[in-house]
């Protein structure tokens, strides 16, 4: 009887993709997505979440740290941190991309703060918490 060797691959992880996710975070991060994609609260791709940006809207940004060219989302960290919004990198922007609702991997998603009597709230204020304290930025 022969037993094969299961190898896992190692995703690619881009050089400027920190701070990056605990394993158990994302999927936390990507629960709470699926769940505010299904209320329309989230903004998904670099297009969207540049424009939200210069709304001033405020959330949770996540950002893929898996992707090819690095240029496409290099800008993003910095705008994040000059709009005081916390974020945070996932590994991989295919689970990203389903659990945001869509057939297509999306590099980078704002997940909007839901309204005050939703029953997501308790959970995204509990994850905004955890990835301030995550993020060195948000540390001083």
């Amino acid at each position: 009887m022969v037993e094969k060797e299961e190898t896992q691959v190692e995703l690619y992880k881009s050089p400027i993709s920190e701070p990056m996710a605990t394993d158990k975070l994302t999927s936390k991060l990507l629960k709470l997505t699926k769940k505010l994609a299904n209320l329309k609260l989230i903004r998904r791709g670099v297009k969207e979440v540049n424009k939200s940006f210069r709304k001033s809207e405020k959330g949770i940004c996540i950002i893929a740290g898996d992707v090819s060219p690095i240029d496409v989302i290099s800008h993003i960290p910095v705008c994040c941190e000059k709009a005081s919004m916390p974020y945070v990198f996932v590994p991989s922007r295919e689970t990203l991309g389903e659990n945001a609702g869509t057939k297509r991997p999306t590099s980078v998603v704002i997940l909007l703060k839901p309204p005050k009597e939703n029953k997501n709230r308790e959970s995204y204020d509990k994850m905004l918490e955890i990835i301030k304290e995550f993020n060195p930025f948000f540390n001083n």
